[in-house]
C-alpha cells in the first residue's frame, strides 16, 4: 500500500555522492572514449557543457579556445566561445568572450562531434588507422580583432579516455539515487594533443602550432552545488618522445558526502600520464574528509595546496606551493608495471606571484541568467587563478615504457595549472 503515500522516506544518512574514482578499480580505470562521449548533449535543465582546447605554442605562449554551452531551465540556452592566449616573455595577454548566434550540432552533413554559429565551426575528422586517427578543425572570425584557423589532432598512441568503460564511465552521481540522480559531473579527454594553425590577433598572424590536451566536460547541475574547489593541471614535455601529465580534482559541498548532509567535503581526482608518446596510466582516487588517505597506495591521484596566505582582492586564502601526484598500473602491454610521477610548482604569494596569468572573476565572465542565479542562490564570489610555469615532472616508469630510459627519469616542460575557489 505504500503507493498510496508516495515514496519511502530517504534515509538521511545514505550516501548523496557517487564518485566515478571509486566504482572502478585500478585495472580498469582506462576507459576508452566511444563516438556518443565527444558528441555534444545540450542536455535540458541546469547543465553547463564545455569543449576546452589548451595548447602550449612553439614560442612560448598558452593557448586556450573554449566553447560553453549553458542550459538554465526554461530560457534558451546560451553559447559563448573564449578564447585566451598570454606570452610570458611579453607578458601580453588577449581574451576575448562572445555570445554566438545560432548555434548548431549537428552541422549539416556532419554528426554531434562537430557544432557551428555564425562565429565559428569546430569540425571533427576520424581517420581510422592513420597515425593520427582524429582531429578538429576550428575556424572562428570571433570579434573585428581576432581570427582563429586551427588544426589539433590526436595520435593513434595517445589514446582519448574516461574514467572506466561503458555508458555510465566517466559519471560521478549527486544525490542518494544514482538512477535519477539530482546531479551529475562527467569530463573525457584527449591528454595530448598538437596544434597547427594561425591566429589573427589585431591584424597580426601568429604561428599556433605546439602540444596540448582537449578536455569534454557537462556539469548536469547549478556549478554552485557541484563543488566548492576545483583543481586543474595541464603539463607538457616534448622530450622522450612526448610527455604529458593532466589532472582534474573537485571538492564537494557539505550536502553530498557518503553519510548524507554534512559529510561532504570530498576530493574526487582523475588524471593521466602519457610517456614516450603513449597513454601510460590513468588514475583516480577518491579521498574522504574522515579517512587519511594511503601513503602510497596502488592507485593515486592526487593534488595538494601548501603555505597558503591570503589574497585580499579575493578573500581567499591561496597556496604558494601545489603538489601534483600521478600512481597507477601502466595500460601499455609492452611495459607492464606500476608508473608514478609527481611534480611541484611555486606560484609565489599573492603580493608576488609566480607565473600568475589571471585571476578570473567568474561571475563576470558566465553568462547574465546563469550569473544571475548562481550569485543569489549560493551568495558566493568564485575567482580562478591561472598560472603558467616551467616544471619538471619527475616519474618513476617500468622498462620498456621510455624509449631510451627507465626507473626515476625527470622531465622539463611546462605547466598551465587552475585553482578554483568557489565558496
Amino acid at each position: 500500500m505504500s503507493w498510496l503515500w508516495g515514496a519511502s522516506p530517504v534515509d538521511p544518512t545514505a550516501p548523496t555522492f557517487h564518485p566515478v574514482s571509486s566504482r572502478f578499480p585500478p585495472n580498469e580505470l582506462a576507459g576508452p572514449l566511444e563516438t556518443k562521449d565527444l558528441e555534444w548533449a545540450c542536455a535540458g535543465g541546469f547543465v553547463t557543457e564545455t569543449q576546452t582546447f589548451y595548447n602550449f605554442l612553439d614560442d612560448g605562449s598558452f593557448l586556450m579556445v573554449q566553447v560553453v554551452h549553458s542550459s538554465i531551465g526554461v530560457w534558451y540556452p546560451t553559447v559563448q566561445l573564449t578564447f585566451k592566449m598570454y606570452n610570458p616573455t611579453t607578458k601580453e595577454k588577449a581574451w576575448r568572450s562572445v555570445n554566438v548566434a545560432n548555434f548548431v550540432t549537428p552541422p549539416p552533413g556532419l554528426d554531434k562531434r562537430s557544432c557551428k554559429s555564425d562565429q565559428f565551426t569546430v569540425t571533427y575528422k576520424s581517420k581510422p588507422g592513420s597515425d593520427e586517427p582524429e582531429s578538429y578543425t576550428i575556424q572562428a572570425n570571433a570579434t573585428d580583432d581576432l581570427q582563429i584557423s586551427l588544426e589539433v589532432t590526436r595520435s593513434a598512441s595517445a589514446s582519448g579516455w574516461k574514467v572506466g568503460k561503458g555508458p555510465k564511465g566517466g559519471f560521478s552521481y549527486y544525490g542518494p539515487d544514482t538512477e535519477n540522480p539530482e546531479g551529475y559531473v562527467i569530463h573525457r579527454f584527449w591528454p595530448r594533443t598538437m596544434a597547427k594553425g594561425i591566429i589573427v590577433y589585431k591584424g597580426k598572424a601568429i604561428t599556433a602550432n605546439g602540444p596540448g590536451m582537449h578536455v569534454r566536460a557537462i556539469l548536469g547541475m547549478r556549478p554552485n552545488l557541484i563543488a566548492s574547489r576545483w583543481n586543474f593541471c595541464d603539463f607538457q614535455s616534448d622530450q622522450h618522445g612526448g610527455v604529458s601529465g593532466i589532472q582534474m580534482e573537485l571538492t564537494t559541498y557539505e550536502g553530498y558526502g557518503r553519510r548524507g548532509a554534512g559529510s561532504g567535503g570530498v576530493k574526487v581526482n582523475i588524471g593521466s600520464l602519457v610517456v614516450g608518446g603513449k597513454l601510460a596510466c590513468v588514475t583516480a582516487e577518491t579521498i574522504w574528509p574522515d579517512e587519511a588517505p594511503a601513503e602510497d597506495g596502488q592507485a593515486m591521484s592526487r593534488a595538494s595546496h601548501h603555505d597558503p596566505s591570503l589574497d585580499n582582492d579575493t578573500t581567499y586564502h591561496v597556496p604558494a606551493r601545489l603538489d601534483y601526484v600521478w600512481a597507477g598500473p601502466s595500460v601499455v602491454p609492452e611495459a607492464p608495471g606500476r608508473v608514478k610521477a609527481k611534480l611541484s610548482v611555486d606560484v609565489g604569494t599573492p603580493a608576488e606571484p609566480k607565473g600568475l596569468i589571471e585571476k578570473v572573476d567568474v561571475l563576470a565572465e558566465i553568462p547574465t541568467v546563469v550569473k544571475t542565479v548562481v550569485s543569489y542562490v549560493s551568495g558566493t564570489q568564485p575567482y580562478i587563478y591561472q598560472w603558467y610555469n616551467p616544471a619538471t615532472l619527475k616519474i618513476n616508469a617500468p622498462a620498456g615504457l621510455l624509449p631510451d630510459a627507465s626507473g626515476d627519469v625527470s622531465i622539463a616542460g611546462t605547466l598551465y595549472n587552475e585553482s578554483t575557489f568557489v565558496s
